[in-house]
């Protein structure tokens, strides 16, 4: 129940699905950046909020239908296991499933360079510098996209975050072959891609 000219908190239908439906959704990428005091690294005054769900999921009829304060945006994607990184939080009076900086951060990269720029990217990177190396090393083994685990290492290693130095980035599978994010960027051969010139 709302009072008239309230909106519908988008936050309690997340906690519903996730605790009510005990659906695989949480709160990622831009947005968990956000709730866990990255905004300042973030593009402000933004309107939506970032779910992430696995591929064929099923958004319930009533969370596409009801008009909500922000507006949701699913992310359907198997990159990650869905278990792996997540926080609880309270935000606006529930307890909300969201991803950790380090999920949050595969996240944003897993969406760029089409749904996420990557100079803020890097500049979201350079301020992760007290990520635990255990929990960083399981998303690198577990993660399924070789650009994300490509564009993490060498953003972190450009960061130069004491971190890094914990991980086994030897077992780490990055597969083959180039991947290029810019036309006309520098090459980049330790990682085998290409990035704009200010990032290289």
């Amino acid at each position: 129940m709302i009072r008239t000219g309230q909106k519908l908190l988008l936050s309690g239908a997340i906690s519903a699905l996730q605790q009510d439906e005990r659906l695989p959704v949480h709160i990622g990428g831009r947005t968990a950046l956000g709730f866990l005091g990255y905004a300042h690294n973030i593009e402000m005054n933004r309107q939506d909020m970032i779910i992430f769900a696995p591929q064929g999921f099923n958004t319930p009829a009533w969370v596409v239908k009801n008009q909500w304060d922000l507006h949701p945006q699913f992310v359907k994607t198997n990159f990650l296991p869905p278990e792996i990184g997540l926080v609880n939080m309270e935000h606006q009076g529930f307890t909300l499933k969201i991803s950790g900086a380090g999920r949050a951060m595969m996240e944003c990269l897993a969406l760029t360079p089409g749904m996420f720029d990557l100079n803020e990217a890097w500049e979201i990177m350079q301020s992760l510098n007290l990520l635990t190396p255990t929990t960083i090393q399981d998303l690198l083994s577990s993660c399924n996209s070789v650009k994300v685990k490509r564009l993490f290492l060498y953003f972190a290693l450009k960061a130069e975050h004491a971190w890094v130095s914990k991980l086994e980035t030897g077992q780490v599978d990055l597969g083959r072959g180039k991947r290029s994010f810019v036309k006309n960027g520098i090459y980049i051969p330790e990682f085998k891609i290409t990035l704009p010139a200010n990032l290289a």
